[in-house]
């Protein structure tokens, strides 16, 4: 007799149809096959920004599942005791999922994987979120990259499977398991009315992932290579957002921008690097996982950073009232948008590691409640790469200046104005915004004076420097 029993596929950040293997292989088994996400531990943890967006994504998705007769099946708890009482009510024997790389995803699978085996079920992981697993990327003597460029030259000529059909359907059960209300979960209660303005500048789901990647290779890859620099037009991909969440694939990406390349187009390979780039920081959490909560370097871990969050310096920068321009203006399109171009990330990393002197891990937790495109390694890796203290890491006595950084990448101001209201006559939507998203509490109104600088470019260099005097790195 042919096998009915429903094939449970654990949904979890790859809310996608086209390129997804575990779906695709339970798909391919002509049983009835039932998606799950699961409301565990790892998404409780996200902050306001991350786990809100999720929320978007998640409706999205399930809303795709059920135009082709599927459904999304919404359960909260340890992932383990949700599986197994979703074996008990369905009868399914069988389990899949694609791989996570975190170090709490990591455990919380393998301990999963186990103990379904354990009562024998089929449990059967697939290839996850990047173009190439960490572990099968090696070095000459069998070890693991610590600097970007050779890991760059071992993988740039890599083959990289061509992406899987969706799916043409998904047999449903006889009777579908109950699921929870997502809006009952209130995973965007964190983000309060700053939701509500951060909303329009969302793309979500996979359509409008595949979108976007269509119009940036159309349109914009060919002039990426300057364009990704200048931080008010619109020189980037915007993929982040999606990639995060797994709404696309990076092979999807890969295929795209070797696509360009061979069409001669010059932007291509620099934005097929930065794919690249978002696959070493994943190999770096997964062979030294202390890259998401100490220093990278040792040499950096007794560094006298200051580490408290309540300092008026701290307060200045989180809030964007630093007085320094472009690190103002790009925080303030963090709060507004839920997104910070990668320039500017850069020179805001930089200000509040080296000039205001402050532990890079107040930034990257910011970050992590901000940011709707947070990807934990990739945030790692940036605060770390930014302070000095990471692999690979630009000579940590570099100091970016902020002021000739605006000069040179937003020349004509238009950035900043997008963003500041302080100081306009008739400030943009964009400006004002921003103080419709943050906390009331904070007393900020666009008739402000803006602040003279907390720190300045030329002090906050000097200090730096002084501070980097005699420290064996």
């Amino acid at each position: 007799m042919p096998q009915t029993k429903p094939i449970l596929v654990w949904i979890r950040r790859d809310l996608r149809l086209t390129d997804h293997a575990a779906l695709s292989k339970a798909a391919g088994m002509g049983r009835p096959v039932i998606p799950v996400f699961i409301r565990d531990h790892t998404v409780d943890a996200l902050g306001a920004a991350p786990k809100w967006r999720l929320g978007l994504g998640l409706a999205v998705y399930a809303d795709r599942l059920a135009a082709m007769g599927s459904a999304l099946v919404l359960r909260a708890g340890p992932a383990r005791e949700v599986l197994e009482r979703l074996l008990d009510e369905t009868g399914a024997d069988t389990v899949y999922w694609q791989r996570a790389y975190d170090p709490d995803s990591v455990e919380r699978d393998t301990a999963v994987k186990d103990a379904l085996r354990a009562r024998g079920v089929e449990a059967q992981s697939f290839a996850g979120h990047l173009l190439f697993e960490p572990w099968t990327v090696e070095t000459r003597q069998g070890g693991y990259y610590k600097v970007y460029s050779p890991y760059w030259r071992a993988v740039q000529h890599r083959g990289v499977a061509r992406s899987l059909s969706a799916p043409a359907e998904l047999s449903a059960p006889h009777t579908w398991p109950t699921s929870e209300r997502l809006d009952d979960w209130q995973l965007g209660a964190q983000m309060r009315r700053g939701a509500a303005v951060a909303a329009p500048y969302q793309q979500v789901g996979e359509q409008a992932a595949q979108d976007r990647l269509a119009s940036f290779a159309r349109d914009a890859i060919a002039d990426y290579r300057d364009g990704r620099n200048m931080v008010a037009t619109d020189g980037c991909s915007m993929l982040s957002e999606n990639l995060s969440l797994g709404e696309i694939s990076p092979a999807q990406c890969w295929h795209a921008g070797r696509r360009a390349m061979q069409a001669g187009k010059d932007g291509a390979e620099p934005w097929v690097k930065e794919l690249v780039w978002r696959d070493f920081a994943w190999h770096l959490l997964w062979h030294t996982p202390h890259i998401a909560d100490r220093s990278w370097r040792a040499g950096w871990q007794t560094f006298p950073w200051n580490e408290d969050e309540r300092t008026a310096e701290v307060i200045a920068w989180k809030r964007g009232r630093t007085g320094i321009p472009f690190v103002d203006a790009a925080l303030r399109e963090m709060y507004v948008t839920g997104r910070m171009h990668n320039r500017a990330r850069m020179i805001v990393a930089s200000y509040l590691t080296k000039h205001l002197m402050c532990h890079w891990k107040i930034g990257m937790d910011w970050f992590e409640q901000c940011l709707t495109d947070w990807d934990p390694a990739s945030n790692a890796l940036g605060w770390q790469w930014s302070a000095g203290s990471g692999p690979d890491a630009s000579p940590y006595f570099r100091v970016f200046n902020p002021i000739t950084q605006r000069e040179k990448f937003d020349p004509d101001g238009a950035y900043v104005t997008r963003w500041i209201a302080e100081g306009q006559t008739d400030p943009p939507g964009t400006a004002l915004g921003y103080f419709q998203a943050i906390p009331k509490r904070w007393a900020m109104t666009p008739q402000d004076a803006y602040p003279d600088p907390v720190v300045t470019a030329e002090a906050g260099r000097k200090a730096a420097l002084d501070a980097y005097q005699n420290r064996d790195f």
